[in-house]
């Protein structure tokens, strides 16, 4: 999976998504073709996310770590990888230092 360096022909959503306190955040990409994506920035710190829908996160700078609800196992994502993320499922997201800048696509 290549990363897109820029979306054309997309509207973005000027309020972002805030978590966590400002530890993560986040803005709403809409395609013409009715797909979504978020574009976002997340902090040092663990953070836990539930999801609604099937989703893939492409960590686009950084490094994190993760770990999906169920396992005990912690693994290291790296900018240029990506994991997927079943709907309705857990995850577990840590940032050690510096940020990680990520592009979530909704499936």
């Amino acid at each position: 999976m290549s990363i897109l360096e820029k979306f054309e022909n997309v509207s973005v959503v000027t309020k972002p998504n805030v978590y966590f306190d400002g530890k993560v955040v986040s803005y709403t990409v809409h395609f013409n073709d009715g797909k979504r994506k978020t574009l976002g920035i997340i902090f040092p710190g663990t953070y836990k996310f539930d999801t609604a829908a099937p989703e893939v996160m492409e960590i686009i700078s950084g490094s994190t770590k993760v770990r999906l609800a169920g396992q005990s196992d912690w693994k290291t994502y790296e900018s240029g990888s990506f994991f997927k993320i079943p709907e309705k499922w857990s995850f577990e997201i840590t940032v050690e230092a510096g940020t990680a800048q990520y592009i979530c696509s909704f499936e």
